[in-house]
């Protein structure tokens, strides 16, 4: 979603770039020769901690979750999980500053991007699986309203159980128009 600004950030600042390791090697097309250089850190596909000041966040893995090579990140000291696109909900623009206390509010606003857009039940479970070991006050998505308290479980048991991508694809979708 950001790899459009790349190169503004890679010529206009001696910012460092948090990368998947698995997307390393395209960074560098996307600027002059010799930006990148020392300025890219590859989180491995097991995730890591990442030292950003006085702080840590985790690089959680969420590969096929609308991406091959995708991470969120959790705050430990805030609780915060942002969560990418997982959980995304285009709402309506004047319900985007009220928090999702209950999933049914914005299931509507979800249930297709994330059918379509995750490759398969099996990454659901193990995401689940993986973020319930956490302390999650809220889980915050990049496009949409925020979740928080109840809707936190019933959104994770949602995806765990959720039918999507290679899941709902049959014959029938692979044929010759």
């Amino acid at each position: 979603d950001i790899v459009a600004s790349l190169n503004k950030w890679m010529v206009g600042t001696n910012a460092k770039v948090v990368v998947p390791a698995l997307w390393e090697r395209f960074i560098p097309h996307f600027t002059r020769q010799g930006r990148t250089t020392g300025r890219i850190i590859p989180i491995p596909d097991q995730g890591a901690n990442l030292q950003l000041g006085d702080m840590k966040l985790k690089a959680l893995p969420a590969h096929f979750m609308h991406a091959e090579g995708n991470f969120q990140f959790y705050d430990p000291v805030s609780r915060i999980l942002f969560s990418g696109d997982l959980g995304a909900n285009l709402c309506p623009h004047e319900d985007l500053d009220k928090p999702v206390k209950r999933l049914d509010e914005v299931l509507p606003y979800m249930e297709g991007f994330h059918r379509r857009y995750i490759n398969g039940n099996k990454v659901c479970r193990f995401w689940a699986n993986m973020v319930r070991q956490l302390d999650i006050e809220m889980i915050a998505p990049q496009h949409g309203r925020a979740f928080v308290g109840k809707a936190i479980p019933e959104f994770i048991g949602w995806i765990e159980n959720l039918e999507c991508g290679m899941d709902l694809m049959t014959q029938a979708d692979y044929q010759v128009p």
